[in-house]
């Protein structure tokens, strides 16, 4: 599988848990050797302005992140890209799922995936998308964004059963969006903040997520958010990019 990533993004450009030093690392670990990196390039200003206000690019911008944000957002737009033909993962970050329009919180600045979907939406590869996010907490950005579109659903599931959990995302996955963004926060695991999924959870999600995608002639791909407990997301990451190549 392809894993768009760049080693930039192993700074640690602010203190909070998504740029801890040692998470981006634990994935790589886990993947590397598995899978074929490919560089992230930056999303231009006009694909982000497609989905944030000029003031909130500049107020990322006077925070000094903008560069780290944009080059992100890049990564889900080549991963969103490539996911058309094959499944993809985008190890990225800044997260974006909680970056709305004009404001932004909890570790994000620009929404990675409404700017990566809306891309392809704006360019005619896609009539209609789906959005699984798992991370534990709800993506109200990318709600935020592509809620109210005519072409996008999302789900984010919220029950704490970890069997009602699975049974939701089997039942709400499409058979007929061109293309299924996963929104990949690993937080949720049994050992991570969350407490609910196991590694095979995500395994199994990333099954789920392909072969909805295969009924429907579509594609599938996905980009990191949460997860930050550096003993397991590596190897919850490793399962999701497994479900989704078998």
């Amino acid at each position: 599988m392809k894993v768009i990533f760049h080693d930039d993004f192993y700074e640690s450009y602010c203190y909070d848990p998504a740029a801890a030093p040692g998470r981006i690392e634990a994935i790589v670990e886990a993947i590397d050797g598995r899978v074929a990196f490919v560089d992230a390039l930056p999303a231009s200003r006009e694909d982000i302005a497609a989905c944030h206000t000029d003031s909130h690019i500049e107020q990322v911008k006077r925070q000094g992140v903008y560069d780290i944000a944009a080059l992100a957002a890049g990564g889900a737009i080549q991963a969103a890209e490539i996911g058309l033909s094959e499944p993809s993962f985008a190890l990225i970050r800044p997260p974006g799922h909680h970056a709305s329009a004009n404001s932004a919180w909890g570790f994000c600045y620009f929404s990675n995936m409404a700017i990566a979907i809306s891309k392809l939406k704006r360019e005619g590869k896609i009539g209609k998308a789906f959005i699984l996010d798992f991370d534990l907490h709800f993506g109200d950005g990318t709600v935020n964004i592509l809620g109210h579109s005519n072409y996008v659903n999302i789900l984010n599931p919220s029950t704490s059963d970890r069997s009602a959990y699975l049974k939701e995302v089997a039942r709400v996955l499409p058979d007929d969006a061109d293309i299924i963004g996963i929104s990949a926060g690993f937080d949720n695991h049994r050992e991570d903040w969350g407490g609910v999924l196991a590694t095979d959870d995500y395994r199994e999600m990333g099954r789920m997520v392909r072969e909805a995608s295969e009924q429907s002639g579509g594609g599938c791909f996905a980009i990191l958010e949460g997860g930050y407990n550096h003993r397991v997301i590596g190897q919850n990451a490793m399962a999701l990019i497994e479900g989704l190549e078998k």
